[in-house]
């Protein structure tokens, strides 16, 4: 590598945790967002640098462009995806997106969030995250995006009206969270019909992303009686399984391992004292390596 090579590969290096976790939240993907970093680095690499004053703001800008030319693209692609697509998940700990210290880089994590902000278009993807999660002003969204900045105001109102919608389904603290889990996998395991019925709300609904490459439902499972006898005859004491915690994408997970050595993650939405919303990936192009 040239010191020109290395000089460049060390500032994005510098930035790289911000800039993984913007591209991430864009994307849903760690996979894409790792090619974006690449492909982000390979243009650090072409410009005159002594040209940026701000290499942080001129890679995010970068990232962020990217990133919404793979949106465009992946969302043009997805109706040959097999079943539920769900984000990614990612362990994070430690985090890989950097510090996470303040609630809004927390909660944009989730992947109730994420799973929500697939709906957005994105343009509107891109300012919720860029002025929720990372707290950039409208001036400088719109140097990112060309747009002007009351468009991106305009954005981010109706990115947000639409995220407010699904968000009364998951305002549980993690400490209620991690109770609610707790008590769902037991239940699921006595194959306790009555109290994992009570345990979830009957709205509540079950998504399983297993990509067609493992056995995952492939419509999602709606209404508290249909999701405690679907998770009670997959992970009653008749079928042998391995459970881990994990912390995934900044909140409380298990990583499901079953005797045929198909693994599965779970996360949890929840609300009211209630589980809203069950996220599981079994898709094995998703899943963090085995240890």
């Amino acid at each position: 590598m040239t010191t020109e090579a290395a000089e460049a590969a060390g500032a994005l290096q510098a930035h790289r945790p911000m800039l993984l976790g913007l591209a991430y939240r864009l994307l849903g993907s760690r996979h894409d967002a790792e090619d974006v970093l690449q492909e982000a680095y390979l243009r650090w690499l072409g410009v005159d640098r002594s040209t940026v004053e701000e290499p942080r703001r001129y890679l995010s800008r970068v990232v962020t462009r990217l990133a919404l030319d793979r949106l465009r693209a992946r969302q043009a692609t997805r109706e040959t995806y097999v079943g539920t697509w769900l984000p990614e998940p990612v362990p994070t700990t430690p985090s890989p997106f950097g510090p996470l210290d303040r609630a809004e880089l927390r909660d944009s994590l989730s992947t109730a969030l994420l799973h929500v902000l697939e709906r957005l278009t994105p343009p509107e993807r891109a300012v919720y995250v860029l002025h929720t999660a990372f707290e950039l002003p409208y001036a400088e969204i719109a140097e990112i995006l060309d747009r002007t900045p009351e468009d991106c105001r305009q954005l981010h109102h109706r990115a947000t009206a639409r995220v407010q919608q699904e968000q009364r389904r998951f305002t549980a603290s993690r400490a209620e969270r991690e109770r609610l889990l707790d008590a769902f996998l037991a239940a699921a395991r006595d194959g306790d019909l009555a109290t994992l019925t009570g345990l979830v709300a009957a709205d509540a609904i079950a998504w399983n992303d297993g990509g067609g490459r493992v056995r995952a439902a492939l419509n999602p499972v709606g209404g508290s009686d249909r999701i405690a006898r679907f998770y009670a005859g997959i992970y009653g004491q008749r079928h042998r399984v391995t459970i881990d915690r994990i912390e995934l994408n900044g909140e409380p997970g298990v990583l499901i391992t079953r005797a045929d050595g198909s693994r599965y993650t779970l996360t949890i939405a929840a609300a009211d004292g209630q589980i809203t919303g069950i996220y599981v990936v079994g898709n094995p192009t998703k899943l963090p390596p085995a240890s």
